[in-house]
């Protein structure tokens, strides 16, 4: 008598690993419903750039520009900052309530998951990144019209940095807090990164240790077409490695958040 042995059917993992266009835009529908996240994201960062004074430098130039754009700029560059951030954390709930567990059940590989975050989180950013430029043209920043457009690109593409370590502290801290210690760990990379106060009028040893700091990049490269710098090799490097670290460290925390399945 024979024994019929039933093979359990290959799993075929899907093209891109299971990244697809309906997937991402679930997650950006999803994002858009968190009223908390919009408001925060959205009105704070406008907020600051007339709190700062921003709007009281318009009589004051700045290279292609005025003072004004210059602060805007780098409250661009904080507002894409907080909300790629707060984007990619809010992988912290999905931990909470198994979600990310039950991903890992299906072929969706582990790079495309972190890739559809952190797209969705740099939708959030440009938004951001929008209406910071609105209040400032509201407030009276002015610059050429094409620095506009490169220093809003740059601020908004510079962002996946923090798209990235959103999305690695979403999972390396506890859902009940990740805001809250974010929260102010950004606030300090901003201020280190010359985002609040311009890094002439800091001593050498922040000057220096600006240099190493997520947010140094980022500012420096989007505050260039104003100020007519060239391009800062060492500012795109900060940005391209800190950029894979927190990616690669997103990913590993992932595949080992998920291994308990």
């Amino acid at each position: 008598m024979t024994t019929a042995v039933l093979s359990a059917p290959e799993r075929r993992v899907p093209p891109l690993g299971g990244f697809s266009l309906t997937f991402l835009q679930l997650e950006v529908r999803r994002l858009l419903r968190n009223r908390r996240t919009m408001v925060f994201t959205l009105l704070v960062p406008p907020a600051f750039f007339f709190l700062f004074g921003g709007s009281s430098y318009t009589n004051q130039s700045a290279g292609r520009g005025n003072v004004s754009a210059y602060v805007m700029i780098s409250l661009a560059v904080y507002g894409a900052m907080i909300a790629t951030t707060s984007a990619g954390a809010s992988v912290a709930v999905e931990r909470s309530v198994g979600w990310s567990r039950q991903l890992r059940l299906t072929p969706l590989n582990p790079l495309a998951y972190v890739a559809t975050k952190v797209l969705t989180a740099m939708v959030l950013g440009a938004m951001s990144v929008t209406t910071v430029l609105i209040a400032g043209a509201v407030g009276g920043a002015r610059m050429d019209a094409w620095v506009w457009v490169a220093a809003a690109l740059i601020a908004w593409i510079g962002a996946i940095v923090f798209a990235a370590f959103g999305l690695f502290m979403g999972y390396l801290l506890p859902s009940e807090n990740v805001m809250q210690l974010l929260g102010p760990i950004l606030a300090v990379l901003a201020f280190l990164g010359g985002l609040f106060v311009p890094l002439d009028v800091l001593g050498h040893f922040f000057r220096t240790l600006a240099e190493y700091t997520p947010a140094y990049g980022v500012g420096v490269l989007a505050r260039a077409p104003l100020t007519g710098d060239p391009v800062d090799l060492p500012a795109v490097v900060n940005v391209v490695v800190w950029t894979l670290v927190f990616a690669a460290g997103a990913v590993l925390r992932f595949r080992r958040d998920t291994a308990r399945v």
